[in-house]
């Protein structure tokens, strides 16, 4: 299934394990599972780096332990739809409406614990969006409005792509609804992210400009995605950025410093769907053309897929959980930490340090857990006398009854 098109909640043990995990963190910091922690505030750097990450599908990781592995302090959690059955009112993935929700507002607020902080991104390839749904912009600030004030954020990614934004209407509410949340919101830092093509976007891209001109609104940065795209390498995406600072300059009537000041990349880590990849040295030379031409945002889809398939190339095919080419855990994301500022630790920890020997073999025979080891769904390792059972893919994290929920305790060997 392509990674980034399929937006389903069919993962459902990860999703249930996420949304336990995540009532158990909220009712521990005292907001009884319904609303997040305060936000520490972050400078635009980081909501300008923050990697894509899905809380509840794709198998997703423990953003703690990302943010200590890496350094992290945001991510850019997707995505806000219309409900699948039709209306006006925000949910995460077109199922879980936002404003019964507990799952999302507890990962929220375990991030915040950390010191980080989340934006939200509204819209994406699939599902029915707000702005396809709601009918004027108002209404669709509105249901926007609910996600901001239930999370109480300070940013928001506004994707705009296929099909919707062939939808002029569609895109006029989307567009005049960021305005409207801008003025309303002082401060909220706004991204608007879309397709990429070779002479930076497309006809439906620069119509999408040309109505954020009509409508007198400048987000904080105007992204594209070279990617999906006949793209292969750095070079490719580069050359786009180029292109894109043109277009922007064309349709604002800005120079290029300020062009570049105003653009953005969203990047995918390893094999795109289309069967492109791009690699830790790719993300490298996008960095440095990024940061030596003062781009104002570097991102990528997503956290969720950055880390080793086995087999490493995942047999030729893209995943929503893997990136199908040969890393470490997490290694894309270490260039956003790098893009907002920070130096990346040197060496990243593993979630739960492992003892030198495992203790307690006893007659255990599955083999004995190895920090080192890339573990996938059905894996079974020996811990502590116990057999234990991956639930998905994992790297690093010592078999117990906690953590991220990743492992099952088959009993005593």
């Amino acid at each position: 299934m392509p990674p980034r098109k399929v937006r389903t909640l069919a993962a459902a043990v990860s999703a249930a394990c996420v949304a336990l995990v995540a009532a158990g963190t909220a009712l521990a910091a005292g907001h009884g599972g319904t609303a997040p922690r305060a936000p520490k505030a972050l400078g635009g750097n980081w909501y300008a780096a923050a990697p894509y990450f899905m809380p509840l599908d794709n198998n997703p990781p423990d953003p703690g332990a990302v943010m200590d592995a890496t350094g992290l302090k945001a991510f850019q959690l997707a995505f806000i739809l219309a409900p699948n059955g039709g209306g006006c009112s925000p949910t995460w993935d077109g199922n879980s409406p936002v404003g019964s929700d507990t799952a999302v507002a507890g990962v929220i607020s375990a991030i915040r614990a950390k010191g980080g902080d989340v934006s939200a991104s509204v819209g994406g390839y699939n599902g029915t969006k707000l702005g396809q749904s709601c009918g004027t912009p108002e209404a669709t600030a509105a249901a926007y409005q609910q996600v901001i004030d239930k999370y109480a954020l300070k940013a928001l990614d506004f994707d705009l792509e296929e099909p919707e934004y062939e939808n002029s209407a569609a895109i006029h509410n989307e567009i005049g609804a960021a305005k409207i949340l801008q003025q309303k919101n002082p401060g909220l830092y706004l991204s608007v992210t879309t397709a990429g093509t070779a002479d930076g976007t497309g006809w439906f891209g620069k119509q999408m400009l040309n109505e954020a001109r009509s409508q007198s609104f400048t987000p904080d940065n105007f992204s594209i995605m070279p990617f999906d795209g006949g793209f292969n390498g750095a070079a490719s995406q580069t050359a786009a950025l180029t292109h894109f600072n043109a277009v922007l300059r064309s349709t604002f009537g800005w120079d290029e410093a300020t062009a570049y000041a105003h653009e953005g990349i969203s990047q995918m880590n390893g094999r795109s769907d289309t069967g492109e990849y791009f690699t830790q040295a790719d993300f490298q030379t996008v960095l440095d053309f990024a940061t030596s031409h003062h781009m104002a945002r570097f991102t990528n889809w997503s956290v969720n897929r950055d880390r080793q398939c086995s087999p490493p190339d995942n047999n030729g095919k893209t995943s929503g959980t893997c990136s199908s080419v040969p890393q470490g855990a997490y290694d894309f994301t270490t260039y956003s930490v790098k893009f907002a500022g920070a130096t990346p630790p040197g060496t990243p920890p593993p979630t739960t340090p492992p003892p030198t020997t495992p203790p307690g073999q006893g007659s255990c025979t599955a083999a004995a857990y190895s920090a080192g080891a890339v573990y996938v769904g059905g894996d079974t390792v020996s811990y502590n006398g116990h057999t234990w059972k991956a639930k998905w893919w994992t790297q690093g994290e010592a078999p117990s009854s906690g953590g991220s929920g990743v492992w099952q305790d088959l009993g005593a060997c």
